[in-house]
């Protein structure tokens, strides 16, 4: 199912969609976070210290007095640069973000959108990766298509089975700290996957410009089931 075929099944079956993380569009402030070249903010010192990093993301949120920030689906982003997971030597590098990402504090919970199973799950243990990782496979009707949470923490993984079922609603994981989610600033990255192509545990979540019309297509944008960026603001 392409990816303009989902979009059109997708706003038709939205109200079987619950929320992914406890945020109340009446009263809890979300927060837009660009991470492209053009926010000056993101120095490169700063990137490359992830300590000092999760302290600026901290900071920026309660600036705005926001529960969440939030972005990031089709956005070439120049921070991928501080690892060799996105490229090295002359090969193009992968900066284009194929899911949104939430960032707010370690511990944070993470609900099912819907109904679904356990497709597959790992832990992504290299410096700028996922880290602990769980996809979800869900069916509505004759159409099947995947969710993946990435930088989650460790524990989540703890007896876990491929083909179990999670409900939705259901708990089932939570935002990572930094030795767990790959070493990043707590935040939960969300993909949309409609064909996982054979892998297991892990699917890309960067890809790179050339490849921007493969992965795009079947990564349709998160937000289709997050229904958040509307209510986001800027800085």
């Amino acid at each position: 199912m392409q990816a303009i075929n989902f979009e059109e099944w997708i706003k038709k079956n939205e109200k079987d969609f619950l929320p992914v993380v406890a945020f109340d569009n009446t009263a809890d402030r979300l927060l837009l976070m660009d991470f492209t070249k053009n926010n000056s903010y993101w120095e490169e010192e700063m990137l490359k210290d992830e300590f000092l990093f999760k302290q600026c993301v901290k900071n920026l949120l309660k600036e705005n007095n926001a529960k969440f920030g939030i972005g990031g689906y089709n956005e070439l982003r120049t921070v991928y640069a501080v690892s060799e997971v996105f490229g090295k030597g002359n090969e193009e590098p992968r900066r284009l973000h194929l899911g949104i990402d939430i960032w707010g504090e370690a511990g944070t919970q993470i609900h099912a959108p819907l109904n679904g199973t356990i497709h597959s799950f790992a832990f992504n243990n290299q410096y700028g990766d996922y880290g602990a990782t769980i996809i979800l496979q869900h069916q509505i009707n004759q159409f099947s298509f995947h969710t993946l949470y990435g930088h989650l923490s460790l524990k989540d993984l703890d007896n876990l089975a491929e083909g179990s079922a999670i409900k939705a609603g259901q708990v089932f994981a939570h935002f990572g700290d930094l030795a767990e989610n790959g070493h990043w600033p707590p935040h939960l990255h969300f993909q949309i996957i409609i064909d996982m192509e054979g892998m297991k545990g892990d699917y890309p979540g960067v890809c790179k410009q050339s490849e921007a019309e493969k992965y795009l297509s079947n990564c349709p944008d998160p937000d289709l089931i997050l229904n958040m960026l509307p209510y986001a603001m800027k800085t």
